[in-house]
Parts: C-alpha cells; structure tokens; sequence
C-alpha cells in the first residue's frame, strides 16, 4: 500500500486533488484507516490515476470522468472522449478565429476595404427560409445547404447565398434565407422557389473564416455612413469560397452586400 503522499508524487496528483477525487468518489483510496483517516492506494491504481489526470488537463468535467472511468465498454469510453475532443476543437476554432479579428481590429493603419456599388436583377432562386435564434445559424445552415444541395443538385448557377434579416442581428432572432441559384428551382421538403427582389447593394469580401466576418461588416459600415448612405433591408450574402471548396479557411471568401439608398 502507498501513503497518500507516496501515491501523489507517482501520479503527480497533489494531496489535495486526491482527496477532491476520493470526495467526488472517482478515485477512492484502496484503504482508509478508520481510526486516523488516512488514505492509502494501491499500485494498480496509478493508470486510473494517470487517466483522470490527462482528461482533467483537457477539461473534462468531473462529471463526464466519471462516466468514462465507470463504462466497461472500450468503444464506449473512447466515443465520449472523441465527443469531447470535438467540443474541444470547436472551442480552439473560434479562439482562433477572435484571435484573428482582434489582431486586425488593433492594426496601426489597416488596408481600407475595396467597396462595389452593385444593381442586382430580381431572380428566382430555391431556397430555404427560418425563424431562428442567432446562437443556432451555424446549425441551420449545415441543414439547409445540405438539403439545397440534395435538391439542386448539378443544375445550381452559382454559390450558395444568404439573406439575413436585421432582427437576427439587433434580436438575436430572425428570418434568415439560404439559396442556391438554379434556373429551375425545385420544391421538395424545405426547398422552394423564392423571388429575391431588385436591390442596389454595397459589396466587400470578406476574407477567411466567417466567425471573423463582425470586423468586415464593421469596415462596410463605416464606407456605407461616410458615403451618405443608409442601410435598407436585410443584409445579403455570397459564399464564394468555403469549406466545400478549400480545407484552409485563408483561402474562404464571404462576399457581403448591404442594401442600400442615398441620403439626401
């Protein structure tokens, strides 16, 4: 048997996370001593030990390595561990990417945007369209340009598009569009045909992935009220570039077009 300490300097677990452990009952001593309270372990402990200790280095909640430790299932313990390295990842990608948004917002003298004035015609399109609250777009999207995709099929003309409603922005909950330009746009399940009106737009790109996009609407922003105008309906969209196209996400491109009007 090994003394509590003896235990905690082969697991590099201190004194005092073992004994949060023994609390929370996920790694109880092989022996407590009743009359003085002592812990000991056993030497077979030190992997489970071992484990605990990498799961909590990736944040695994307590909780979860509790489970993971109690399930007798190899496929089981290891599809809970890969569901939390997903988690993980998505949680790397949007630091990343806030990474990248903060460092262009702090430029000394950052590139001025290239900004279009651009008359788009009236056209038919297949979309699909929600009322969805802004923390699930990501989610709503994946759905719909699949079943766009599914549906269009070969005969799509161009990008995928987006049409957003300000509410989704100002709300947090909006009407949002997602279209796929085809001449014949077919009706089936979600996907129906959808006129997009006449509008003047004022365009930019914006590069790289899109949880960055804020600082380019930003940068539009600012061309759109220096230039006299005013913002006239809902925001549209043209991903150009994403990640069907290109696994690097430097090489994504997100055209944004705001609908504008001159003020006088």
């Amino acid at each position: 048997m090994l003394t509590i300490g003896e235990f905690s300097r082969l697991t590099h677990l201190s004194v005092r996370t073992l004994r949060r452990y023994h609390e929370a009952s996920l790694l109880e001593p092989a022996v407590v001593d009743e009359a003085t309270g002592y812990r000991y372990y056993a030497l077979d402990q030190i992997p489970a030990a071992q484990v605990i200790h990498r799961l909590r280095e990736l944040d695994v909640p307590l909780s979860d390595v509790r489970r993971i430790l109690r399930t007798p299932d190899p496929d089981v313990r290891a599809a809970l561990v890969a569901d939390h390295l997903q988690r993980l990842e998505a949680v790397l990608d949007r630091t990343r990417a806030a990474v990248v948004s903060l460092r262009r917002l702090l430029r000394p003298d950052p590139a001025p945007i290239v900004v279009e004035l651009r008359a788009e015609p009236a056209r038919t399109v297949a979309a699909v369209e929600a009322v969805v609250d802004a923390g699930d777009v990501e989610t709503w999207y994946a759905g719909a340009i699949a079943e766009l995709e599914a549906a269009v099929g070969d005969t799509a003309t161009g990008p995928p598009g987006g049409c957003y409603d300000n509410a989704l922005f100002e709300q947090e909950r909006g009407h949002a569009l997602l279209y796929l330009p085809t001449d014949t746009p077919p009706r089936t399940g979600r996907v129906h045909p959808v006129v997009l009106p006449a509008v003047e737009l004022a365009v930019t790109t914006h590069a790289g992935e899109h949880d960055g996009v804020e600082v380019t609407y930003g940068e539009l922003g600012t061309w759109v009220v220096e230039n006299a105008m005013s913002v006239a309906g809902p925001v549209r969209e043209v991903y150009l570039v994403g990640h069907r196209d290109s696994p690097d996400p430097a090489a994504w491109r997100t055209e944004i077009g705001w609908p504008v009007f001159r003020v006088t």
